[in-house]
C-alpha cells in the first residue's frame, strides 16, 4: 500500500521541499510545527567546544545528535551513513540522517556546520540483550524495530527481514526527479539498475516514463516520443479528468518504470519487475498537450484474499486536492462491476491507513444516516463492496457497534453520526458512475 497525501513540491527552477514554510511533517503527512522544547539555538564557538569537536569527529554511524532542518531550528537525528568530503580535513564528512521524531521520507544528506557537535550522544551498543517474559533474547534494537514496524508499514516483516530491508534502503539513492512541469524531491530509495547510481537526478517522461540522466537527453526523447497518455485503454472521462487501465502484461516496461518512480515514494513497496500479473489504472489531468499521470493505483488480475488495490500512490505535485479519495473510491467502483466485495491489499502504509479509515467512515455513515430501520453489515457490505472486516474494524473504532446475544448490532444516534461525519472531513472527488466505460479483466485464450 502506499502513500496518498503529504508533502509539497513546487514547479520547475525552485526546489521541492517535503514541507515549507517552517514546517516539518508527521507520520500522517500533516505539516505541523515542532514543539519548543524540540529546538535550540546554536551556541558559539569557544575552547572546550573546539575540544569536543576534535574528540568526537568523524562521527560513527549510529551517533545521535542535534541537528539544524530547513526550518532553521534543531531537531534530534541519528547517523545512518556518512561519506567524505573532498578536503585536507580528514574528519570533514557529510552524514546521512534521520530525524527520529518524523517518518524516513525527510532523511537527507546535512553538512557538518548544521550539527550541533556539543549535543552528540555516545553510539549506543545496539546488541545489548533484553531478556522478556517469555525467556527468549530480543536486542533493544530488535525491539524498537518491531515496535516501529506498525507506524511504518512493515507488519509482514520480522526482525530479520526488517533490518535487511532498512540496510538496504537506508539512504536514498536519487535526490530528486523531473516529471512534467514539475521537480520532485524523492522520499525513499528505489532500486535503479546500477548505471542510474551516481544519479541524484533523473528526468521522466511523463507518457511513457522513460527515465534519463540528462536533461538534453530527456528533450531528445521528448521530439520522439509519440505517447500523449499512458498506454493503454481510456476508461474513465469526466471534465478533465481521465483513467487509463494499462496492462501489465502488454506493457511491461511502462509497468516496471511506473513501480520504480512510485518506489521513490512509497517505503515499504517490493514489487519491482514482476508486473504481469498486475493492471495499473493511471489518473491524469488532461488538457491540450496531453494526459498528465496524477497518480495511480494497480491491481492483481486474480487475488484469492479478494484485494481490490495493491499499490496506491498521488504523486506530491497533486496532493491534497482529494486524488487520493478519488482512486480509493474508483477501486471500489470497479469491484462493484465485478460483483465482488474488495479490501486494499495488507500492510497499509501510515498515510494509506488514514485515507481508508476516512474513506469507509464516509461512505458507512452517509448509509446509516440515510437509512430507515434496521440494516446488517453484510447489507453495508452488498450496497459498498467493503469487506465486512472492514465494515466491522471501522464501525467499532467509531463506537458504533455492540456485541448482543452473539451478534454485532449497529447503534446508530443520528447526532453521534453527524459528529463523526464532521470530524471525517469532505469526501473529495466523486466518481461518475456513468462516465465508467470497463468490464472486469478476462484472460485471454
Amino acid at each position: 500500500m502506499g502513500s496518498l497525501e503529504a508533502p509539497t513540491t513546487t514547479e520547475n527552477g525552485s526546489t521541492a521541499t517535503p514541507a515549507g514554510n517552517g514546517k516539518s511533517l508527521a507520520t500522517d503527512g500533516t505539516a505541523r510545527v515542532p514543539p519548543p522544547e524540540m529546538t535550540s539555538e546554536k551556541p558559539p564557538d569557544s575552547d572546550s567546544s573546539k575540544r569536543r569537536r576534535s574528540s568526537v569527529l568523524p562521527l560513527e554511524v549510529g551517533t545521535r545528535v542535534m541537528c539544524r532542518w530547513r526550518d532553521g531550528k534543531y531537531h534530534p537525528v541519528k547517523v545512518i551513513e556518512r561519506r567524505k568530503v573532498s578536503s585536507s580535513d580528514p574528519n570533514d564528512y557529510e552524514y546521512y540522517v534521520h530525524y527520529t521524531e518524523f517518518n524516513r521520507r525527510l532523511d537527507e544528506w546535512v553538512k557538518l556546520e548544521q550539527l550541533d557537535l556539543e549535543s552528540v550522544e555516545a553510539v549506543v551498543d545496539e546488541k545489548v540483550e533484553e531478556k522478556g517474559a517469555t525467556g527468549l533474547k530480543m536486542t533493544r534494537h530488535q525491539k524498537r524495530k518491531i515496535d516501529e514496524t506498525h507506524v511504518e508499514g512493515h507488519e509482514e516483516l520480522d526482525a530479520a527481514s526488517l533490518r535487511e530491508h532498512e540496510e538496504f534502503t537506508k539512504v536514498k539513492n536519487i535526490a530528486t526527479i523531473e516529471l512534467g512541469r514539475y521537480e520532485i524531491e524523492t522520499w525513499y530509495f528505489s532500486p535503479f539498475p546500477p548505471e542510474y547510481n551516481d544519479c541524484l537526478k533523473l528526468y521522466f517522461c511523463e507518457f511513457c516514463l522513460n527515465f534519463m540522466k540528462r536533461k538534453e537527453q530527456l528533450q531528445r526523447h521528448m521530439r520522439k516520443c509519440d505517447l500523449k497518455h499512458p498506454p493503454g485503454d481510456e476508461i474513465y472521462r469526466s471534465g478533465t479528468l481521465s483513467m487509463f487501465e494499462v496492462d501489465g502484461k502488454k506493457n511491461k516496461v511502462y509497468g516496471q518504470n511506473l513501480c520504480y518512480l512510485a518506489k521513490l515514494f512509497l517505503d515499504h513497496k517490493t514489487l519491482y519487475y514482476d508486473v504481469d500479473l498486475f493492471l495499473f489504472y493511471v489518473l491524469c489531468e488532461c488538457d491540450d498537450r496531453g494526459c498528465h499521470m496524477v497518480g495511480y493505483f494497480s491491481k492483481e488480475k486474480h487475488s484469492e484474499e479478494s484485494y481490490n488495490l495493491a499499490c496506491i500512490l498521488t504523486l506530491p505535485p497533486y496532493q491534497r486536492k482529494g486524488y487520493g479519495k478519488f482512486l480509493i473510491a474508483f477501486s471500489y467502483e470497479l469491484s462493484k462491476k465485478e460483483g465482488k466485495v474488495g479490501t486494499p491489499e495488507r500492510p497499509l502504509s501510515d498515510l494509506g491507513l488514514l485515507s481508508y479509515r476516512g474513506y469507509w467512515t464516509r461512505v458507512l455513515l452517509d448509509i446509516l444516516k440515510k437509512h430507515k430501520g434496521n440494516i446488517s453489515i453484510k447489507e453495508l457490505s452488498d450496497m459498498t463492496a467493503i469487506k465486512a472486516e472492514d465494515i466491522l474494524t471501522t464501525l467499532q473504532s467509531l463506537e458504533l457497534i455492540q456485541y448482543r446475544k452473539g451478534q454485532h448490532v449497529i447503534c446508530a444516534d443520528p447526532k453521534v453520526l453527524d459528529r463523526h461525519l464532521k470530524a471525517a472531513g469532505r469526501g473529495g472527488l466523486e466518481v461518475d458512475v456513468s462516465k465508467l466505460i470497463w468490464t472486469p479483466y478476462k484472460e485471454q485464450s
